[in-house]
């Protein structure tokens, strides 16, 4: 279906076009004043070019160089309101690959073991499966002691990249420590468990680890065997860091008479085991993107086609590409004759130091 309708994307860009009077109205009155000036007291008109090594453009270039500006300027503004004319009308579909992200924003995800931090290489974690994602749709909880539905499960990506910059620990309650993977794995349930049995359900927790909680082998689990998968994606490094407590410092140990510093590790052997238990994958969280490839990989084995959707979207066919084609073919001569004229004034230069007007 096409449709041969003329409109612009951005018609606002055309309040540029009142600019072009206040310039003219600048040009008339400094082309006054220049007439006016005080050096034409020392010497006629046609000899101030050898006085000052300049002259005055007669009015009828001054003149063309403004409509040459001003076409010029018109044509910019009609690229950047985007023309536009027909249309392809396309049918939505929804694929058939689920997954949902499981992020932890608990305190011990501030450490910097992890540059810049453990969350901070979470967030582009995120970003990367997000950007390279083609053919899954995502959904994101943020999750301490209580997770938080950020986003559902939806093809609509952007609106999860939208809100990355903004995910800190600051989410969680100041008066919460630790994090509740059970209760996040339960949210998450909730959410998959209205999708197609037959689609691909997965859930992938990005974290470091720091959990102690019983019976969690067990939940996963119980997960794998109605169909949804559990990857993991571990944060952090088995050294380990200690933690910015929300007040300054480090978080220190309370049960410790010497109140040392708490040091978080990569809890590894949890996270493998959790991935095991799930029928899922775990992976170290690098800077390369085999760890994303994987992940989406794994998470794209839907045994259904992609489901049409009754939504329709609208592609335009752009042509904005015409008037700057315009633009560099008005702009072409004039770089042109700069580059003669260079050439010719070499030689001059050399000799003399300077040409005469």
């Amino acid at each position: 279906m096409t449709d041969p309708g003329f409109h612009f994307a951005q018609p606002l860009w055309f309040l540029g076009l009142l600019a072009i009077l206040p310039v003219a109205v600048w040009l008339m009155r400094s082309a006054a004043r220049a007439a006016r000036g005080p050096i034409h007291r020392y010497a006629d008109p046609h000899l101030l070019p050898y006085l000052t090594g300049t002259r005055d453009l007669r009015t009828t270039e001054r003149w063309g160089r403004f409509l040459r500006w001003s076409l010029l300027w018109t044509l910019l503004l009609t690229a950047m309101a985007g023309p536009r004319w027909s249309y392809s009308d396309l049918r939505l579909f929804h694929p058939g690959n689920n997954l949902l992200v499981l992020l932890d924003v608990s305190r011990s995800m501030l450490a910097e073991d992890a540059s810049p931090s453990r969350l901070g290489r979470a967030r582009q974690e995120l970003q990367d499966l997000i950007l390279r994602n083609r053919q899954v749709r995502l959904g994101l909880i943020v999750f301490a002691t209580v997770p938080h539905v950020l986003s559902p499960i939806t093809e609509d990506t952007n609106s999860i990249l939208n809100t990355l910059p903004a995910l800190s620990a600051d989410l969680a309650s100041p008066g919460l420590q630790g994090s509740s993977l059970t209760r996040a794995l339960a949210r998450a349930e909730n959410l998959l468990a209205g999708l197609p049995e037959d689609s691909a359900r997965a859930i992938l927790l990005i974290s470091d680890g720091d959990f102690d909680e019983p019976r969690l082998l067990d939940q996963v689990s119980r997960l794998a065997e109605r169909g949804i998968r559990v990857h993991t994606l571990g944060i952090g490094s088995t050294d380990g860091a200690t933690v910015p407590a929300p007040q300054g410092g480090v978080v220190v140990d309370p049960a410790d008479p010497d109140r040392k510093p708490v040091r978080s590790i990569l809890n590894e052997p949890l996270l493998e085991g959790l991935a095991k238990a799930g029928g899922g994958l775990y992976l170290r969280a690098d800077y390369r993107d085999s760890d994303t490839n994987a992940i989406l990989a794994a998470a794209t084995v839907s045994r259904l086609p992609p489901e049409a959707s009754d939504a329709r979207t609208r592609i335009w066919n752009e042509r904005y590409w015409l008037p700057v084609l315009l633009v560099a073919g008005l702009l072409l001569p004039q770089f042109r004759g700069l580059s003669r004229r260079s050439v010719r004034r070499r030689p001059t230069d050399q000799g003399t130091g300077g040409t005469r007007p």
